[in-house]
């Protein structure tokens, strides 16, 4: 089988991501496999996606502003323009399936593949899904869910829970001692890994800032990826156990590493921490889409499986619940039993195995 597919999502790591991790298990699957992506002009898949190998082609799309109303002048122009764009990339393509992660680009892409007929799955990563995969849904193909808390917003007849698909590498389990000799630092040492996301959370480096002191008197080893927005502004606090990085490039050894994770709520950080079985103290970002993150953390601590402190009380709230994690084992092991339940091993693989299906039935 040598199926030529057509992939598009992006805006964000939490559309990106999944799609490479679909892309990089089709060509394990089907070696002989032709894949192009498609984007959005001026975002970050541009660079992401060939960096990774694959092919990509950008349309002339942007999401709705709903902050800056006059952001919106172009976007009836824009819409439209890339839906030609992309009607001309399905024809001279001629794919025989496409996929839609969630983005801008997805929108456009899976539409004109549904008029012409061409079979369609979008990948919904999601506890509350996004604007375009919710648009999209009535002309899909196939809808694989990340999490089960979203299969209300869609047809049950279309849609399963598949789990997100996460990076190949944390599927190889590593040793903590191997962990922190790959990291440099002390494998002895109780290990706090923070996590804002690739650009950063100012909240969560803000009460870093504020607690640094806190954390180092209780003797904790910090791994703090502070994001490439403050690199400059928190390498300063870097010294002996406090490591401050702007990314991380081995996540897999991060997890590895750390007794103890705090970190934003996307979709696929939960998915990554489900699999790897961290305990983690959750601060969602509030300035996402319809509140999505603070709704897939809370799908978790309902369940008595993470912890969770939304910003407005963060300020208050955040070193009672960090300390109570630090010192109490016994709730660590309880939460790292419990976020493991959620955990989709199979995912990507299960996404490929409906995408193949789509293929075979056409």
């Amino acid at each position: 089988m040598k199926p030529k597919l057509i992939i598009s999502g992006g805006g964000t790591g939490g559309h990106i991501f999944p799609a490479l991790a679909i892309a990089d298990e089709v060509r394990v699957q089907f070696p002989e496999a032709s894949l192009l992506f498609v984007g959005a002009y001026n975002r970050m898949e541009m660079q992401r996606i060939p960096k990774a190998g694959y092919r990509i082609k950008g349309l002339w799309i942007s999401g709705f502003d709903r902050k800056n109303m006059l952001r919106n002048l172009l976007f009836p122009l824009k819409l439209a323009w890339s839906m030609l764009q992309a009607l001309a990339i399905v024809i001279r393509y001629r794919p025989d399936a496409v996929v839609g992660t969630g983005g801008f680009a997805s929108g456009p892409l899976v539409f004109v593949a549904s008029i012409l007929g061409i079979p369609s799955l979008l990948q919904e990563q999601n506890a509350f899904p996004g604007v375009t995969n919710k648009q999209l849904a009535q002309r899909a193909h196939a809808i694989c869910l990340g999490s089960a808390a979203a299969q209300k917003f869609f047809p049950p007849s279309k849609s399963v829970v598949t789990g997100n698909p996460v990076r190949a590498a944390l599927h190889k389990p590593i040793s903590k001692a191997d962990a922190c000799k790959i990291l440099g630092i002390d494998s002895d040492k109780f290990t706090l890994l923070v996590l804002g996301g690739s650009l950063g959370a100012r909240k969560i480096n803000q009460l870093i800032k504020i607690h640094i002191h806190d954390i180092q008197k209780l003797n904790v080893q910090l791994i703090w990826q502070c994001g490439n927005l403050y690199a400059e502004e928190y390498q300063s606090f870097a010294k002996e156990n406090t490591h401050v990085v702007p990314f991380i490039d081995n996540m897999s050894a991060a997890y590895a590493a750390a007794e103890l994770v705090v970190s934003r709520a996307g979709a696929l950080a939960i998915s990554e921490l489900c699999l790897m079985g961290k305990p983690t103290l959750f601060i969602p970002s509030p300035n996402v889409a319809e509140n999505h993150q603070e709704k897939n953390a809370q799908a978790l601590v309902d369940k008595q499986a993470a912890k969770m402190v939304v910003e407005h009380t963060a300020d208050a709230n955040f070193w009672t619940s960090l300390k109570e994690l630090i010192e109490d084992e016994t709730l660590r092991k309880s939460l790292s039993e419990s976020i493991k339940m959620f955990a989709h091993p199979n995912a990507t693989k299960d996404i490929v195995k409906k995408l193949t299906q789509l293929i075979s039935h056409d």
